[in-house]
């Protein structure tokens, strides 16, 4: 994403301020909006509303260019993938683009998920969820693929519903002044994250490790695999979800 062409644009953009090299940095950096949506698991395929979202990107992108200031020495692609995202997740947020009966299914599922794994201490099959639930497969489906869309990830696996808690980042990252309680506490959870990611069954962690790893989307992540982009989306919720349940069981009291 942080191409030549675009570091060299950027760089005379920087000095002179250009509305023309301004346009021509935004047109060669909106493939970075796309594959940021496509991260997202937001694509043209799966997504009626595909259009407004990248038009959110792009404004996002504006921003970063308008903003970025090279003096902290952070890469422009990484900026302004925040900033993309971030406008984004709040015209998401704003809109409330999800039906009331949609989220409150997705919420089912998941607290589903969370009480059969603690009840069985196995993942629960989509058939244990239906029933647990009084749902069919494709509503159960459909509430996973839901799921990622309410922003599902492996950087936020603590509980949602509590205000309290941060981002997975934000606890196991590495502080300037070594606190030895806090070195323990990332370990461990760095060593309990990794003793659940072994419990998935395969398949997800392959899902998994294509996209946090590898980083591709689910639409290359389907591909690469020969499944449908929606059952991509169905994985890497259900991995998610499980190991959200697993590390809360965990979690010392």
């Amino acid at each position: 994403m942080n191409s030549p062409e675009i570091a060299a644009l950027l760089t005379q953009f920087l000095q002179t301020r250009s509305p023309a090299l301004r346009e021509q940095l935004t047109l060669a950096s909106v493939p970075l909006v796309h594959y940021l949506l496509g991260r997202m698991g937001i694509s043209q395929e799966t997504s009626p509303d595909y259009e407004d979202l990248a038009h959110q990107g792009l404004l996002g992108l504006l921003e970063a260019i308008d903003h970025f200031d090279p003096r902290f020495n952070t890469r422009f692609s990484t900026y302004a993938s925040l900033r993309i995202r971030g406008k984004v997740l709040d015209y998401l947020r704003a809109a409330d683009w999800m039906p009331r009966s949609a989220r409150k299914r997705t919420r089912l599922v998941q607290t589903a998920i969370a009480a059969l794994w603690a009840e069985n201490r196995h993942e629960p099959t989509e058939s244990e969820i239906a029933s647990r639930l009084g749902l069919d497969a494709a509503e159960v489906e459909q509430a996973l693929c839901d799921s990622n869309r309410i922003l599902l990830s492996l950087d936020a696996l603590q509980d949602t519903d509590r205000e309290a808690d941060t981002p997975l980042h934000e606890r196991i990252a590495d502080e300037a002044q070594t606190n030895p309680s806090q070195t323990l506490e990332a370990e461990t959870l760095v060593q309990a994250l990794e003793a659940s990611l072994h419990s998935l069954p395969q398949r997800q962690q392959l899902v998994l490790a294509l996209y946090y790893n590898e980083e591709l989307t689910f639409k290359e992540i389907g591909k690469t695999l020969h499944i449908t982009e929606s059952r991509v989306c169905q994985l890497h919720a259900r991995a998610i979800l499980s190991l959200k349940a697993m590390m809360k069981h965990d979690e010392p009291l």
